[in-house]
């Protein structure tokens, strides 16, 4: 009988966060993949929808806050969770549109009790294309701006 891999997309400015975690939840069965930063993340979206988003907050270009606020409305159906160092607690920080929080350095336990968590389901349905979205976006190469192309990616998630 063949079990897919649940698709999980873990975004984090900190190489050293994204390669431990990736590693992990590799090890752990998941399909996983990358991302620097919320522009990159909707790069990935756009090749493969995950089942999983773990996103960090606070990072340059586009945050964590602007990507699941983003994910929130076009893909209600994907599981968000949020984390930050900035942040403790278990309770979602006010404005963060999230399932769930993470308060980095409280235990790998704790992630993957979240990660066990079924996502919410009271959302509405998912709004028309983020590839509109997405291609309406300009940068200019700096923090806090927007990419004026998102180049093709035609990997998937690893299997």
């Amino acid at each position: 009988m063949f079990h897919a891999k649940v698709r999980l997309l873990i975004v984090d400015d900190e190489p050293s966060i994204r390669i431990l975690m990736s590693h992990l939840f590799t090890e752990l069965g998941y399909s996983v993949r990358s991302a620097e930063d919320g522009f990159s993340a909707l790069r990935h979206i756009r090749s493969e929808l995950p089942e999983i988003i773990l996103s960090d907050l606070n990072m340059p270009g586009m945050s964590g806050f602007e990507l699941l606020s983003v994910v929130r409305r076009q893909f209600p159906a994907i599981h968000t969770i949020a984390m930050s160092g900035a942040f403790s607690g278990i309770e979602i920080p006010p404005g963060v549109e999230a399932d769930a929080f993470y308060e980095k350095g409280s235990g790998m336990g704790a992630l993957l009790q979240l990660l066990g968590t079924p996502p919410k389901m009271n959302r509405p349905a998912p709004q028309p294309s983020l590839m509109r979205e997405i291609a309406s976006i300009r940068y200019n190469g700096s923090a806090g701006s927007r990419p004026s192309q998102l180049p093709e990616e035609s990997s998937g998630f690893s299997a």
